[in-house]
Order: C-alpha cells, then sequence, then structure tokens
C-alpha cells in the first residue's frame, strides 16, 4: 500500500499538497527502487505516469502512456525535491505492444528502451519480471505473493476499486523478444 501512495503522489498536478493522503501514509524513501517517474508531452500538455524498470536500460509500463518527447526519472523519493539517487533519462524508444487498441485499452503494455543503462544502486535496481513486493498506479506495477503480476492501465481516479491491469505473464515472449531485438541490435 505505501508504494502504491508514492506512485500517486506522482501522478497528482504540480503543486498539488500531499496531505491528502487517503488510508496510509508516506512510503519509506527508495523501498520500491524498480519504481519510474515518467514524463512525456501529449497536444503539448505535460503528462505523468509510472512504470517499472526491468532492465538496466528497459522500462514496462502502459502503453496509453505515450507522447512526444518522454524522459524517466529513476531514484526518486519526492518529485518536488530534486536529489542525489536521481537519475534523469531520456527515451531513444517508445515501443507499444503491436495488437494495442486506444479505444478499449486492450494491451495496454508497452517498453521504453532509455538512451544509456541506469547505473544499479539503492536507490535504482531493475524489477525482476517475476519478483517484486508492491503495487503501483497507471503504469506501475501489481505484485502478489512477491510476484510480478501486472502493470496498470486504468482504473478510478479517487484510488477506489476497480483497476485494471495487464497481466504481465501473458505478455512475456513479446517483452522478452523486444528486449532481446534490442539488445542484438547494440551488440552489432
Amino acid at each position: 500500500m505505501q508504494p502504491l501512495l508514492l506512485l500517486l503522489a506522482f501522478l497528482l498536478p504540480p503543486k498539488t499538497g500531499t496531505g491528502n493522503i487517503i488510508g496510509g501514509h508516506e512510503a519509506k524513501p527508495h523501498s520500491c527502487p524498480y519504481t519510474v517517474f515518467v514524463q512525456f508531452l501529449l497536444e503539448n500538455k505535460k503528462k505523468r505516469c509510472g512504470g517499472v524498470l526491468v532492465l538496466e536500460d528497459f522500462v514496462l509500463m502502459a502503453a496509453h502512456c505515450w507522447g512526444r518527447v518522454i524522459s524517466v526519472t529513476l531514484g526518486v523519493h519526492n518529485i518536488q525535491k530534486q536529489g542525489k539517487t536521481q537519475q534523469v533519462m531520456t527515451v531513444r524508444q517508445a515501443i507499444r505492444h503491436p495488437d494495442y487498441n486506444p479505444k478499449n485499452l486492450s494491451y495496454d503494455i508497452m517498453l521504453l528502451k532509455l538512451e544509456r543503462k541506469a547505473q544499479q544502486t539503492a536507490a535504482v535496481r531493475p524489477l525482476s519480471l517475476s519478483r517484486g513486493k508492491t503495487q503501483g498506479d497507471s503504469g506501475g506495477p501489481l505484485i502478489c505473493n512477491k510476484l510480478f503480476q501486472g502493470i496498470l492501465s486504468y482504473g478510478e481516479n479517487n484510488g477506489n476499486p476497480p483497476g485494471v491491469f495487464m497481466k504481465v505473464s501473458q505478455f512475456l515472449p513479446w517483452i522478452k523478444s523486444t528486449m532481446k531485438r534490442f539488445q542484438q541490435q547494440a551488440g552489432r
């Protein structure tokens, strides 16, 4: 629950107070080192989503969080304050699932290929596609019994159920083949 609230705070409009946490408290700083804050431009407006670092240079997130000039911030606890642990990177390429449908949000899953590899620290560490500890918000992870189960696609803005998740295990072949293809291209 704690990391969910942290990710929800990422999605608040700028200068929104964080005094409105519902049913929880602030997460321990960097307790979820795989969480990623994503910013992008959509129709010339800044938008925000969450994501999950799954390799040093790949972020997994919801495909509806797509736009121009995508950047990610890793190792952040409070996006309003610059911290020593933060790593800001540009995205080389956003790869939506080929069957993504924006009308009904089916296949709402996307990989971001980062411009460079993240430096692993106590505050920045990839989440294995088969392990984890928390649940998140739009583009963020759903973890059950320490297993990475889903990426949040959509839900109620007030945090109430239901939330709709893309089941990660169904997309593993696409995720792994896409990441492998990019790694092979880089090795050329």
